[in-house]
């Protein structure tokens, strides 16, 4: 019999002010979750500099995706 798992993850992706990508994932969200707590955490983030992208500060939101994996292990 197969060992399911199942793992759920918030990704952001923001831009920094040299042009590069940012991504920072959060693990096992609450399930009710809104888009707007979504948007407002990425603007949160961004306004309060709180990360910094290889090429400097956080300037813009560039995705926000709620990613779940399935898993079904059958063999180690």
């Amino acid at each position: 019999m197969a060992n399911l798992t199942s793992r759920k993850y918030i990704r952001f992706i923001f831009l920094d002010s040299g042009g590069s990508r940012f991504t920072l994932r959060i693990p096992d969200p609450k399930d009710d979750i809104t888009e707007q707590e979504l948007l407002e955490t990425m603007d949160l983030i961004i306004n309060q500099n709180i990360f910094q992208g290889r090429s400097g500060d956080l300037v813009s939101k560039v995705d926000a995706r709620i990613i779940e994996t399935n898993i079904s292990d059958y063999y180690d």
